[in-house]
């Protein structure tokens, strides 16, 4: 199989159900659900297979989570089905409560980093909340995207949040507090905002 076709050489390309410039939002937006699929993908080198076993498999399902939002994401046919279920919602939301039983409880904000595995993750997080955006300024443009495709990226940012506290806290490395951080959560939830 040859990689390459030729046919993006103009700045064009294919998405399911039509073809649309390289820096269409769409574009952007699945592209960056990919460089999420990248950093997941380095953690996972760096976890050790014993201590995380149940992550790495988390992860793994994640990644092909991934891939069914970014193709979810790439098609604009009028009848579509969609790869991406409520079940990854409700799983991702399970975990982040096991995680976050599982990790010491947070007063403040911590920086990220910590272990290699963990940075890793944050900056996993942090890419997922980049596809989030563009996700939003696709349905602001009143463009075809999945709901359930932002409401994963969401819930997604929270999980990798909630596992590289609990990745540093496996490995005994203590997360890092932003020190001119006041006191923002309470039982290991967010306060409110008035």
């Amino acid at each position: 199989m040859r990689i390459y076709t030729r046919t993006g050489d103009k700045g064009k390309t294919s998405i399911i159900g039509g073809r649309v410039d390289k820096d269409d939002t769409r574009v952007e937006a699945y592209g960056t659900v990919d460089e999420v699929n990248c950093f997941v993908g380095q953690a996972m080198t760096e976890l050790d297979r014993e201590i995380f076993r149940d992550v790495l498999a988390d992860l793994e399902k994640i990644q092909h989570e991934l891939f069914d939002c970014g193709g979810d994401l790439a098609n604009v046919l009028e009848k579509r089905e969609l790869k991406l279920q409520q079940e990854s919602i409700d799983y991702l939301e399970t975990r982040i409560d096991e995680y976050t039983a599982e990790a010491p409880e947070l007063e403040r904000f911590i920086l990220p980093g910590g272990s290699k595995p963990a940075a890793s993750i944050h900056i996993a997080r942090t890419v997922t909340r980049r596809a989030e955006r563009l996700v939003v300024k696709l349905v602001k443009a009143d463009q075809k995207a999945p709901e359930l495709a932002l409401k994963y990226l969401n819930r997604l940012s929270d999980y990798f949040f909630a596992l590289a506290r609990v990745i540093n806290c496996r490995m005994q490395v203590k997360d890092v507090e932003y020190v001119r951080s006041a006191k923002v959560f309470r039982d290991g939830k967010r306060k409110e905002e008035k």
